[in-house]
């Protein structure tokens, strides 16, 4: 019988860069001019968020937010080296990264053999320092493990839940969810031995192509006609989770199942007109998670999250569906806010 570990963690992208740069998607929706005048300067702010970017435009802040982040990930790492995977399952969304016009899947097992990617050769890297100085030919690999994928795939499909797989990337070695979870799991680079199976879930659906799954101006917004089709409901991954959960824990492996976002994202909340989260949407789910209150998360409509810019908690539905169908409740959790560095993040860990 398999053992299974749970553990939410979060793959936000500026934690790779320095610390001057953390504000960046703040200070370039200020220089948006669709942006309302009123809401270009710290004034026209909620309190908290003025108190955090403070008379250094935030910098002392993302020292704080870092330290944070940092402390999440070691402890989740500890956590996850004391269990020992034999496969590490990780549920992530891809921003038009691998899936783009030719094929969109509601969800996606990337079964494949090996994963290799040098993700400072891409684009912005090119003019940026990443937080490791690290060089832009730096490769990383990464063990998958196909059996596990395909046995997943198997039994979630004979469950009546449709979901695709691949053997080989489409258009993207690995989409920065899985990259950057990878990459900070390994903060200290001391190496990732377990293997992976990317599990991809389409979180940013009706604004996956027509946003190309990430920020915009207020120009670029698309109106109604202009949006895609949905993301699968809330409901939908957290029966998916509760599959998995069933499906693994009769498998011969150790599974750790990772849950990687960040929660509410400003540049996906026009009601606070781009410029910081809905933490208190963000607290209220907190809250019901850190007790165990599944069914408020599985009853959560669609509609709720894109009005808070929570389209990521998705992949956080399949984890709270899986413990659900387990019988867990987080042993711990810590949730880390803020307004000014674009989402608040969430570490938590079940391990039964």
């Amino acid at each position: 019988m398999g053992a299974i570990l749970g553990l939410g963690v979060t793959h936000y992208p500026p934690l790779c860069g320095r610390d001057e740069d953390m504000a960046r998607i703040l200070k370039r929706v200020i220089q948006d001019p669709d942006l309302p005048e009123r809401y270009r300067r710290p004034e026209g702010w909620p309190a908290a968020m003025r108190e955090e970017y403070g008379a250094d435009e935030g910098l002392g802040a993302a020292r704080r937010h870092r330290e944070a982040l940092i402390a999440g990930f070691r402890e989740t790492r500890r956590r996850l080296d004391d269990f020992a995977p034999d496969v590490v399952l990780i549920w992530g969304d891809d921003q038009y990264e691998n899936f783009k016009e030719d094929v969109i899947p509601p969800f996606c097992v990337l079964a494949y053999e090996a994963i290799e990617h040098r993700p400072w050769a891409e684009g912005r890297w090119q003019k940026a320092r990443n937080a490791w100085d690290e060089a832009s030919d730096a490769t990383f690999v990464y063990k998958g493990q196909r059996a596990a994928a395909k046995s997943l795939v198997t039994g979630l499909l004979e469950a009546g839940i449709d979901v695709s797989y691949a053997y080989r990337p489409l258009h993207h070695p690995l989409g920065h969810a899985f990259m950057n979870t990878l990459l900070y799991l390994d903060y200290d680079r001391q190496g990732f031995p377990y293997p992976v199976v990317p599990f991809s879930i389409n979180c940013y659906g009706r604004r996956v192509i027509s946003q190309y799954g990430g920020a915009a101006t207020f120009a670029d917004l698309p109106t109604e006609a202009q949006l895609d089709p949905p993301s699968p409901a809330p409901w939908r991954c957290f029966d998916l989770g509760r599959a998995a959960a069933r499906i693994l824990a009769k498998s011969p492996w150790r599974v750790a199942l990772i849950a990687s976002s960040s929660w509410s994202h400003a540049f996906l909340t026009p009601k606070h007109h781009l410029l910081y989260p809905d933490v208190e949407a963000d607290r209220a789910l907190y809250e019901k998670l850190r007790v165990g209150d599944y069914e408020a998360w599985r009853g959560t409509p669609l509609t709720t999250l894109e009005e808070s810019g929570q389209q990521e908690m998705l992949n956080w539905m399949c984890l709270a569906g899986a413990m659900s169908e387990l019988g867990r409740k987080p042993d711990a959790t810590t949730f880390v806010q803020t307004y000014i560095f674009n989402s608040s993040k969430c570490f938590a860990s079940f391990s039964g």
